[in-house]
């Protein structure tokens, strides 16, 4: 499992109480973030600019797959 530091789970925090608050806006276009996922991210994203110890982003999204090569020979096995 990931580990996150304690600023980490502060600034997420802090993002969430803005978002409730309605004062949480995107960085790029300057909207007002409704989504809980998209405030914790941006709280982590805060944290990882700050330095806190927290695992790079998409991490947690990344599949573990076999290799190109693995994957191209079961291919033309079935074929």
């Amino acid at each position: 499992m990931a580990r996150y530091s304690k600023k980490s789970q502060d600034k997420v925090e802090k993002a969430m109480h803005e978002m409730k608050r309605g004062e949480l806006k995107s960085g790029r276009s300057g909207k007002k973030v409704t989504n809980p996922k998209q405030a914790v991210a941006i709280g982590l994203s805060e944290a990882r600019e700050e330095g806190a110890r927290v695992p790079p982003a998409g991490s947690s999204r990344r599949r573990k797959t076999s290799s190109g090569r693995q994957r191209k020979s079961s291919e033309r096995a079935r074929n």
